[in-house]
């Protein structure tokens, strides 16, 4: 089937420090003709990372750069690999151009899942300028600032049997085993997420950090990535309608704030 959209790929805005926070998962949007093949329930999008600007309001004031997809990742991912090949292999995941909810319900109503040519106009129309917005950012802070920061923003349900056994903790850092970035960095945050009175955290655990980090993230060549998955139960309902919670995101977020700050010296240590 034909693929197109009306939608630009991304928002963009630049900071003048050396950091890009990227929001892969926070678009909602899926076209007309596309959410027409889905379920009733696939068109709620339930496996958003909601409301991550929100949550993340203060990166302005921190001068960050901020890279935010508007298109579902119903879609396309933008957090796997272009060949869809598996981060965690041996486990259930889901896809470049996912048939299935986090659910494991199928996305499509009547089986009509998208063939090769339909998963590369995809790839063509979003995914490629995604990437290409994030790697020249990437380029150009570091030309800027001879070092460059990459923060890559998650959240998801805090419990998901396809995907782990009981609750999820709230922080969960990711640095690719240790290859994403600086191991003084990463030690850095989990030690601010561990003073998080009321949070649960860990360091490469059940998330190591997908294509964004993996790829990205080049320490030896001055480019360092970190991705936070946290539990949506940290700021928000976890079930429809997915409202953001102001009293319970406030409790989070200075230690957000914490980590980015930590983030930045490092960078600005080096610069």
């Amino acid at each position: 089937m034909n693929f197109t959209t009306t939608e630009p790929p991304f928002r963009f805005r630049q900071g003048t420090r050396p950091l890009l926070i990227s929001m892969p998962h926070v678009g909602t949007h899926v076209p007309p003709a596309l959410a027409a093949r889905l379920t009733d329930e696939a068109r709620h999008v339930p496996d958003t990372d909601w409301h991550l600007e929100r949550l993340y309001a203060f990166a302005d004031t921190l001068g960050a750069s901020v890279l935010v997809a508007t298109h579902s990742r119903y879609v396309i991912d933008l957090n796997r690999p272009p060949d869809g090949a598996s981060l965690y292999p041996g486990q259930s995941v889901t896809g470049l151009c996912p048939v299935d909810t986090f659910d494991d319900t199928p996305l499509y109503a009547h089986g009509d899942v998208p063939g090769e040519a339909e998963i590369a106009a995809r790839r063509n129309a979003i995914w490629h300028p995604y990437h290409a917005q994030l790697a020249e950012e990437l380029a150009r802070i570091r030309a800027q600032h001879g070092i460059a920061m990459l923060w890559d923003a998650h959240s998801i349900r805090s419990e998901l049997p396809r995907f782990f056994d009981g609750k999820l903790p709230d922080l969960n850092l990711g640095t690719g085993k240790g290859m994403s970035c600086d191991p003084a960095l990463a030690d850095r945050l989990l030690s601010i997420a561990r003073e998080a009175e009321g949070y649960t955290s860990v360091l490469n655990g059940r998330f190591t950090g997908g294509y964004i980090t993996r790829h990205h993230g080049q320490p030896g060549q001055g480019v360092h990535a970190v991705q936070l998955e946290m539990t949506q139960s940290s700021y928000m309902q976890e079930a429809l309608p997915f409202d953001y919670l102001p009293e319970v995101a406030a409790g989070v977020q200075p230690h957000l704030q914490r980590m980015l700050q930590a983030v930045l010296a490092f960078a600005e240590a080096r610069a």
